[in-house]
């Protein structure tokens, strides 16, 4: 199999004129009417108003609306705007769910760096192409497209090509984030990336020792990744149809088992990831949770679907998980 699936402030109210009419109103009222006595209230004594009723006190201003930032990342053959277009329902039913929490989700939405050819892309380009984001084999049009992968797998060597590419590309998205990135959604080779870069990411989590100047350029897109968020570890990742599929001196991401919070969404009529390489990627996870759809290789958007992840996020953020 192939390591990478074809995817799918609001302006203060205006003051009252209440008391400007009062101190415009003439010094002396009509004889017909008795001024209502006014007295300064005791201590204990709430201040009454003009009905005899007592005055409400003052509403507590509300508490600050704090940002919730979270990298999207798209899956093989996509790109930063089309999975935004592809889960701005999702977008709109977290932003309500979370608004009475103070919470305002901001999504970004970067592109993976390395450029896909037609002929990369299963049922565009050549019929020997793949789906697992491997090189073709067959001849296939050249035609510039807009399609992007996070890394390459070369099926002849299992080497995963482009891969610092793609984690530089992380590196620099959360850079360009003032104050830090909370969590990371990914889809399908997205959502294998989210949850290697949330193990990567773990405050005592040792990279392997290398010697040499070239071991240590090997771990670079490490100390990158961490830099950029201020050495904050990730509160939490949501991976929808990803998979495991790792090169193997990438198993100390893994080992021991990613800690942060993870959420795991699997289509039951998946037919581009097997459910049993998804739940590969769940067994590596410290503690997962698990939501099984009745669909296929996609982001469920429906307002049913979206609950769960509201839940999960909130707990994560809340400090719950």
């Amino acid at each position: 199999m192939s390591d990478n699936p074809a995817s799918q402030g609001a302006p203060p109210p205006p003051a009252s004129s209440a008391a400007s009419d009062s101190a415009s109103a003439p010094a002396s009222a009509s004889t017909s009417a008795a001024p209502t006595p006014t007295s300064t209230p005791k201590p204990g004594q709430r201040q009454q108003n003009n009905n005899g009723r007592p005055a409400r006190p003052p509403k507590p201003a509300p508490p600050p609306k704090k940002e919730l930032k979270i990298l999207m990342l798209h899956g093989y053959t996509q790109s930063g705007p089309l999975f935004r277009a592809k889960t701005r329902a999702l977008e709109k039913l977290m932003a309500k769910a979370l608004a009475p929490l103070n919470l305002v989700p901001v999504l970004i939405y970067p592109t993976a760096p390395n450029r896909l050819s037609a002929r990369d892309i299963p049922g565009f380009g050549s019929a020997n192409a793949n789906q697992e984001g491997g090189e073709s084999n067959g001849e296939g049009e050249e035609d510039e497209i807009d399609s992007w992968a996070w890394w390459r797998r070369d099926e002849a060597s299992g080497e995963y090509r482009f891969f610092e590419e793609g984690m530089e590309a992380l590196a620099e998205a959360m850079r360009g984030v003032q104050g830090g990135v909370d969590g990371v959604v990914g889809f399908s080779q997205g959502g294998s990336v989210a949850a290697l870069l949330a193990g990567a990411m773990e405050a005592g989590r040792e990279v392997p020792a290398e010697e040499g100047e070239e071991g240590g350029r090997k771990w670079e897109w490490v100390r990158r990744v961490r830099e950029a968020n201020a050495g904050r570890e990730l509160k939490f990742a949501v991976v929808y149809s990803g998979f495991w599929a790792v090169p193997k001196e990438l198993g100390w991401v893994y080992e021991p088992k990613v800690r942060t919070p993870t959420l795991h969404y699997i289509g039951s009529l998946d037919t581009v990831v097997e459910e049993g390489r998804s739940r590969g990627l769940v067994e590596r996870c410290e503690e997962p949770a698990v939501v099984v759809h009745p669909g296929g290789h996609y982001v469920p958007v429906s307002k049913e679907w979206v609950m769960p992840l509201v839940g999960f996020v909130r707990k994560c953020v809340e400090g719950k998980v």
